[in-house]
C-alpha cells in the first residue's frame, strides 16, 4: 500500500513538472552573430567592401538605392506559451560605403527602429498628417493650376513632387 502511494505521489510530481515545463518562454535568436572585437576592427577610411565581407561576412541584406549601405541584424525573440514572438531585443549594424567602396561610416540602431504591426487591426501606421474623410474629399480644391492658361502658365507652382 505503501509503495503504491510512492508511485502515485511520484507519477503526480513527474506529471506536474512536465506540464510546467509547458509553460516557459522559448528564447530565440536570429540573424546575424555579433562578435564585438570583429565589429570593431572594421574602421571608416580603411577598408573596403572585400575587407569586410572577409571580416564581418555577407550582410543580412544591402540598399537597393542611394548609397551603398549593409546591414547585418541580430534579433532576440521571446515566446510565451500560446503567443505570438516578440522581438525583445535588436541590434543592426550598418556599414556605410563611398562611390569608390571604401567604408565612409558605422553605426549601430536598436530597438528605436521595431516597429509592431497588426495584420488582424483596420489601420496600417504611416508617416504624415491624419485627414478626416471631408479633408481628403476636398482639401484639393483650387490646390492645383485652377485656371488653365492663366497666371504663371498654368503651370503648377506648389511644393509637392508633382508642383501641386
Amino acid at each position: 500500500m505503501r509503495n503504491m502511494r510512492l508511485m502515485v505521489q511520484g507519477a503526480a510530481v513527474l506529471a506536474l513538472g512536465v506540464a510546467a515545463s509547458g509553460c516557459a518562454s522559448i528564447k530565440d535568436h536570429r540573424g546575424y552573430i555579433i562578435d564585438e572585437a570583429l565589429v570593431a576592427s572594421v574602421q571608416p577610411g580603411v577598408d573596403n567592401k572585400l575587407s569586410v565581407e572577409r571580416t564581418l561576412g555577407r550582410p543580412t541584406f544591402t540598399s537597393q538605392f542611394g548609397r551603398q549601405t549593409w546591414y547585418y541584424v541580430a534579433q532576440n525573440t521571446r515566446q510565451r506559451p500560446f503567443n505570438r514572438p516578440q522581438t525583445s531585443d535588436q541590434s543592426v549594424i550598418v556599414v556605410d560605403f563611398d562611390a569608390r567602396g571604401n567604408v565612409s561610416s558605422m553605426g549601430r540602431q536598436g530597438m528605436e527602429k521595431v516597429v509592431r504591426l497588426s495584420p488582424e487591426s483596420d489601420k496600417t501606421p504611416t508617416l504624415g498628417r491624419d485627414r478626416s474623410f471631408f479633408q481628403d474629399l476636398f482639401g484639393n480644391i483650387g490646390a492645383v493650376g485652377a485656371i488653365p492658361g492663366g497666371a504663371g502658365g498654368g503651370a503648377p507652382t506648389g511644393t509637392g513632387p508633382n508642383g501641386s
